[in-house]
């Protein structure tokens, strides 16, 4: 019996192992879920549905990478919102410079408004760099950004902040006027519970936190997500 239960117990260990995200990634980052294993992602530029309204350069995978001080921090805020019986949900981490090259040739083709309804409308192509939507650098290429909101923890379904993920416009900054209040204590709860946590805001964009003391702050690296 006391080898069967050995065998069992390495095979288990094994599984384990294989289960996480093994990748040999730059000294300092991490793949997230090996952190925090309950951690919803779903990386949107992975996908096509995106403001582009394709796969973007450099994602060839729905794994989410940040700095090793990055997702200690995020399990931090996880523990919390499991409180309430809340989650986190990811859409966005550690982005190659590869695709904000790809959003910057994007942005560039006035006649490519595929999704323009869907996440611009009011928002002439042409001034996405003006308005600063699009911009040849991202916080996110040195690690330690993210793009995120809260789900139920039953339903897995997104809390409403009153604008979907990635919209250009004023209805997605922090403090827009024309929200219910039910929006605006759900936005409330993801500014504080990251803030508590040491993840800084951006008025503009009500899921888009950097960690704070970033360890790469200078850096724009490209590796491939994968």
């Amino acid at each position: 019996m006391k080898l069967k239960i050995t065998i069992v117990s390495i095979l288990l260990l094994l599984f384990a192992v294989g289960s996480q995200e093994s990748k040999e990634l730059p000294k300092g980052f991490v793949y997230a879920k090996n952190e925090i294993p309950d951690l919803n992602v779903e990386l949107r530029y992975f996908t096509i549905n995106n403001f582009v309204g394709d796969t973007i350069d450099g994602y060839k995978a729905n794994k989410l990478v940040i700095t090793k001080e990055t997702a200690l921090a995020l399990k931090k805020v996880q523990h919390d919102l499991h409180e309430q019986n809340l989650c986190l949900k990811i859409y966005d981490g550690y982005r190659p410079q590869r695709a904000v090259n790809h959003f910057m040739r994007w942005a560039k083709d006035l006649n490519d408004t595929i999704n323009k309804q869907q996440f611009y409308p009011n928002v002439e192509k042409r001034y996405l760099f003006r308005e600063e939507y699009i911009a040849t650098r991202s916080g996110h290429s040195r690690g330690s950004t993210l793009d995120v909101t809260i789900i139920d923890g039953i339903t897995n379904e997104p809390l409403d902040m009153g604008s979907p993920y990635d919209f250009f416009g004023k209805e997605s900054w922090v403090n827009h006027d024309h929200l219910t209040e039910k929006q605006k204590a759900n936005r409330q709860l993801l500014q504080e519970v990251m803030l508590k946590h040491n993840f800084r805001n951006y008025a503009k964009e009500w899921w888009h936190f950097t960690l704070r003391w970033e360890p790469f702050p200078k850096t724009y690296f490209d590796f491939e997500i994968e």
